[in-house]
């Protein structure tokens, strides 16, 4: 757990592949076929290979002059931050407002839902962002897809219908090919200072 009282930005470089679920999530079809990891935070699966996923954590203290006690808008700063950071590579991004769009495979596999703050382009979804909260502020975790292994998570999770799954995953996320360091100079330069 990171320290939560300052505000503070961690990239994570990805060594092996490994599956992560989120904190209420109960997968154990994937044990035995890759490593599975809990993190603290909500939401469903995300695979993480390297160089496939961009991962960068956020804390927040609660005294932040960008902290929102709603929990449903708290994620909009830093959905408008990796909005205007994709605008700057030519992206047509856009940030999902409002409550949690839920579908059959949203409890399940983190990018086939959409949450306050997290982006899209052209409908599809390419960064997801969860959160934990304390007394004393917030974790955000923020997941930025290079790769959208669609076929592997399918079958890793066991996901059934399979070629219904398949489908209806490819239309409700996307990859996005930009340089990580790129990504995260631009990144840094689209964070309030204040």
């Amino acid at each position: 757990m990171p320290d939560l009282s300052i505000r503070s930005l961690r990239v994570h470089e990805i060594e092996k592949p490994t599956l992560v679920v989120g904190s209420s999530q109960n997968e154990t079809v994937a044990l035995g076929k890759i490593p599975v990891v809990r993190r603290r935070t909500g939401g469903g699966a995300v695979l993480l290979r390297p160089g496939e996923v961009f991962w960068v954590d956020v804390t927040l203290p609660r005294q932040d002059p960008l902290w929102v006690e709603d929990i449903t808008h708290s994620t909009l700063w830093l959905g408008d931050v990796w909005r205007r950071t994709f605008l700057n590579f030519n992206l047509p991004a856009d940030m999902h407002r409002g409550a949690m769009i839920r579908n059959r495979w949203s409890d399940r596999v983190c990018f086939a839902g959409k949450a306050s703050g997290e982006v899209v382009v052209e409908g599809k979804k390419i960064l997801g962002i969860s959160q934990r909260r304390t007394r004393v502020g917030a974790w955000f975790q923020c997941a930025v897809l290079f790769e959208w292994p669609v076929h592997e998570i399918v079958d890793l999770l066991e996901l059934i219908p399979k070629k219904e799954a398949k489908e209806e995953l490819l239309e409700l996320a996307s990859s996005i090919c930009i340089d990580a360091t790129s990504l995260l100079n631009a990144f840094r330069e689209n964070l309030p200072t204040n």
